[in-house]
């Protein structure tokens, strides 16, 4: 029963705070009105704020992955422009090495006209510590015989040890087989120059005469003996001259004018 009364006076109490609220906004002048805004605007405007800065704030962030798409999309074009570019470059460089293959392979021709010669290219090469020789791409076809001398257009190869119908191995200087008869091309003493297990590029000078006079930047040639080399073909430099207790047992190192890693066309004297 006391319950009930209760709610009845707080529902009259409620009734009666809503119809004065009613009475003094009814009043209220319009002037009035922008207090009522003011307070409004002091609580809503920091959320509308918030939620634009919000709008904003996703909008740029569509914009950040439209954007990094687009540097995506940019950087893979640009990575093959670079595997094209590279392409080309390859291709350039070999049509370049081509060109200087054609123009050694023509002067060499120009450069020893005083021999009958057939040019060749080198196919294969194993040049090692123990075993050095080429393979050119002339055969019996074309009149090679083994015991031919080999040339290139800096000097001296080696000589032809056995051919086939269309290809020739040839023994090169530095072979540790292959001896050679030389001259110091400033005193004009004869040595013997021999391949070493040292080096590919490197000879040994020995049987040098006790009175000839061997210094470093020498240069040695072929002296035309033994039938094998012509007269005069440059060999290489000497490097070094080693001095022994015995006079009759010092030795030089000849650097080889031919580098025979590099090497690529050559000339066989068939006369």
């Amino acid at each position: 029963m006391y319950n009930k009364k209760k709610k009845q006076i707080v529902g009259i109490v409620i009734s009666v705070i809503i119809l004065i609220v009613i009475v003094i906004m009814s009043n209220i002048k319009i002037d009035n009105l922008s207090y009522v805004q003011s307070f409004a605007n002091f609580f809503v405007m920091p959320v509308q704020n918030g939620l634009t800065y919000l709008k904003n704030w996703i909008s740029g962030n569509n914009q950040f992955f439209t954007d990094v798409s687009k540097l995506r999309e940019e950087n893979e074009n640009l990575k093959q422009e670079n595997s094209k570019l590279e392409q080309d470059l390859r291709e350039f460089e070999i049509i370049k090495s081509e060109n200087e293959t054609l123009k050694e392979y023509v002067n060499l021709k120009d450069k020893y006209t005083e021999y009958t010669t057939i040019p060749a290219y080198v196919i294969n090469k194993d040049i090692s510590n123990y075993n050095s020789c080429i393979v050119i791409n002339v055969g019996s076809n074309d009149g090679i015989k083994a015991g031919m001398a080999v040339i290139s257009d800096k000097g001296l190869v080696g000589q032809i040890i056995s051919v086939t119908s269309n290809t020739a191995k040839v023994q090169t200087i530095v072979d540790t087989s292959s001896s050679i008869s030389c001259t110091l091309t400033a005193s004009r003493d004869t040595i013997i120059a021999r391949g070493t297990l040292e080096a590919n590029n490197r000879l040994t000078a020995t049987y040098i005469p006790t009175e000839a006079s061997i210094i470093e930047g020498d240069t040695i040639e072929t002296s035309g003996l033994g039938g094998v080399y012509p007269k005069g073909v440059i060999v290489g430099t000497v490097t070094k001259v080693v001095n022994t207790k015995n006079i009759v047992d010092r030795y030089a190192h000849i650097k080889t004018a031919v580098d025979f890693s590099k090497i690529e066309t050559v000339l066989v004297i068939t006369q």
